[in-house]
């Protein structure tokens, strides 16, 4: 079967942001909706509401104003590749984004949050493992990682301290 190429969505940053979050590349029902963890069953944009106590809300336009509220960015590891369906394990051809130099044009981003391992590694091999600043791996959001909510959630509040 042939394997769509995708590609993923600019970063939402802006001079503010201090903290960046990193998934790996948006999954089929993102890429339709053309917004950022866009699946129903995908914990992110609850868990992110949870930990700013804010009431949740399905408006991405709100979601978007929220995390710029929070000084949160968001982006993806990979600019595009190919895959079918939306498993990070079927993930070929891949090519990364720019996020060096978004982060050198960022000086404000003084953490990098990975939402999942895919995410996690490829930071590691474009930043290299003693980057600058800190990168921390996060359970991914996703529903195909089986983990509760509240032990995502838990794991989540790393970010906390790093909020204004």
């Amino acid at each position: 079967m042939m394997q769509n190429r995708i590609s993923s969505f600019p970063p939402i940053i802006d001079a503010h942001s201090e903290i960046l979050i990193l998934g790996s590349i948006p999954g089929v029902k993102s890429l339709e909706k053309q917004q950022y963890y866009a699946h129903p069953q995908n914990k992110f944009w609850k868990i992110i509401f949870e930990l700013v106590s804010e009431p949740f809300t399905e408006d991405y336009t709100q979601r978007i104003q929220t995390i710029k509220k929070y000084h949160i960015a968001l982006w993806d590891v990979i600019d595009s590749c190919e895959r079918k369906g939306s498993l990070d394990s079927e993930i070929r051809n891949e090519e990364a984004n720019q996020i060096a130099e978004l982060l050198e044009q960022h000086p404000n981003i003084k953490a990098i949050f990975c939402n999942g391992g895919k995410s996690y590694k490829n930071v590691q091999k474009l930043l290299g493992k003693d980057y600058k600043l800190p990168i921390f791996l996060l359970p991914s959001t996703s529903p195909l990682h089986t983990v509760s909510f509240e032990k995502k959630l838990e794991d989540w509040k790393r970010i906390l301290e790093f909020l204004v």
